[in-house]
């Protein structure tokens, strides 16, 4: 084990396994919070209690895993090669024999492992965990995970009663200022007021919850006569709780599928063909995110290498736009693939195909091809871009701060340090 592991893996190891936590935890932060403003919007609107917000989180975490997963594995592996290459130790090493393909062990290793977890992530985890949210996100819109009545407005139930609470103490168990508004099939209509009040749990019908008023007055008016007024210092007002629509099956959404299931439908001959090929578009998305994983190091070795005497970072900015777009790029195949527009194998391993030999030929440039560039024309372009605009923000900046005079009269003492007379022809 000493000699398959030495102290140069385990050093890069430690220079892998840092960034690359940290770019997965920064990742699926960072999609979290932005769904989970959204979260909090759409549980206010509908009324539901906020716990339920961090509930839908959790179950989101597997979605975004599929993206955060490889972005970490390709930004850690490409920290550490540029920390390696910048300091020079990557010189060093390659001098005493190590080739790219040596330093790539351990690198390789922390890439399966991440490709075993991913795998199980999107091909068993992830559906499972969507149809909960699916599940969640219905149950909330329909009331069935005790969404509140809301207060300072009024809430219509079952299309006979419309309530309206003024204050709510209690997390909603305590209710100020009651107004409730009773019709009947024979136009009687109950017009209650009241101090206060809270609801009670119904032991003989579960489908009925008891309103008790305190300190109130109801007013009963009928279609023909006088209306009558009642003061009380109790009454329960039983309110009909409305039906519960039950939540679809799982299976609707072929993303809700695990792969077993996914296999059996999109190869059964007894399946229609729009299922056969919506399953095999899913099965192949899924697959390609995962076998796209094991070129990661190929790909952050090629873009972690900057020139020489150079520090310079395009090839970090290149590696994330490349993963997010490829990522990208395999949804839309996948959406395309199940309405049958295009081949499912073809609309998958086409980009993937296309991505891994660019891959490839960019890693052979880097640790085959002396002094190769993968992305050398870039970073030319790149570095005269940058030059050319920091002599312009440093001439702007030169204007403001000094005389259009003495600006001419220190170019003209720059020419003349150069041996060019100021001037001449």
């Amino acid at each position: 084990m000493s000699r398959f592991i030495t102290a140069t893996d385990r050093y890069i190891f430690r220079l892998v396994i840092v960034p690359m936590i940290g770019v997965f935890l920064l990742a699926a932060s960072l999609l979290l919070l932005e769904k989970m403003l959204r979260l909090f919007d759409f549980v206010s609107v509908e009324g539901g209690p906020i716990g339920i917000v961090f509930e839908m989180l959790v179950n989101l975490v597997p979605e975004y895993a599929g993206l955060a997963i490889p972005l970490g594995v390709m930004l850690g592996i490409l920290f550490a090669f540029r920390k390696l290459a910048i300091s020079s130790e990557l010189d060093v090493m390659r001098a005493v024999g190590w080739s790219y393909t040596r330093l790539l062990r351990v690198p390789y290793l922390i890439t399966l492992a991440m490709a075993a977890l991913n795998f199980a992530i999107v091909g068993f985890i992830q559906p499972q965990a969507r149809f909960a949210y699916e599940e969640m996100e219905f149950e909330l819109r329909s009331g069935a995970l005790g969404a509140s009545i809301k207060v300072g407005e009024f809430n219509t139930i079952e299309d006979r009663m419309a309530l309206r609470i003024e204050e709510s103490e209690d997390d909603g168990r305590q209710l100020m200022g009651i107004f409730a508004r009773v019709a009947d099939s024979g136009g009687q209509v109950l017009s209650i007021s009241a101090r206060e009040g809270r609801f009670l749990a119904n032991r003989e019908d579960r489908n009925t919850i008891i309103l008790r008023l305190v300190d109130g007055v109801i007013v009963h008016d009928v279609a023909d006569g006088t209306p009558r007024v009642l003061s009380f210092s109790q009454h329960d007002l039983p309110i009909d709780l409305p039906a519960i629509e039950q939540f679809r099956d799982r299976g609707e959404d072929e993303r809700e599928y695990i792969l077993p299931e996914l296999l059996e439908i999109g190869w059964d001959p007894e399946s229609t063909s729009e299922e056969r090929v919506a399953s095999q578009a899913n099965f192949n998305y899924r697959m390609v995110e995962v076998v796209m994983m094991l070129l990661l190091p190929l790909l952050a070795v090629a873009l972690a290498i900057p020139p020489k005497r150079s520090t310079s970072a395009l090839g970090v900015f290149l590696s994330i736009i490349i993963v997010v777009a490829y990522h990208k790029v395999n949804q839309y195949g996948s959406e395309v693939a199940e309405i049958g527009r295009i081949d499912p194998f073809l609309a998958l391993w086409g980009p993937f195909a296309v991505l891994g030999g660019l891959i490839i030929w960019m890693y052979y440039q880097v640790a085959f091809v002396p002094g190769g560039q993968a992305i050398g024309f870039l970073e030319t372009f790149y570095a005269k871009v940058t030059r050319s605009l920091k002599k312009l923000i440093g001439r702007d900046k030169l204007r403001g701060l000094v005389p259009e005079e003495d600006l001419h009269e220190q170019q003209e003492q720059e020419l003349r340090e150069q041996g060019v007379v100021p001037g001449a022809v």
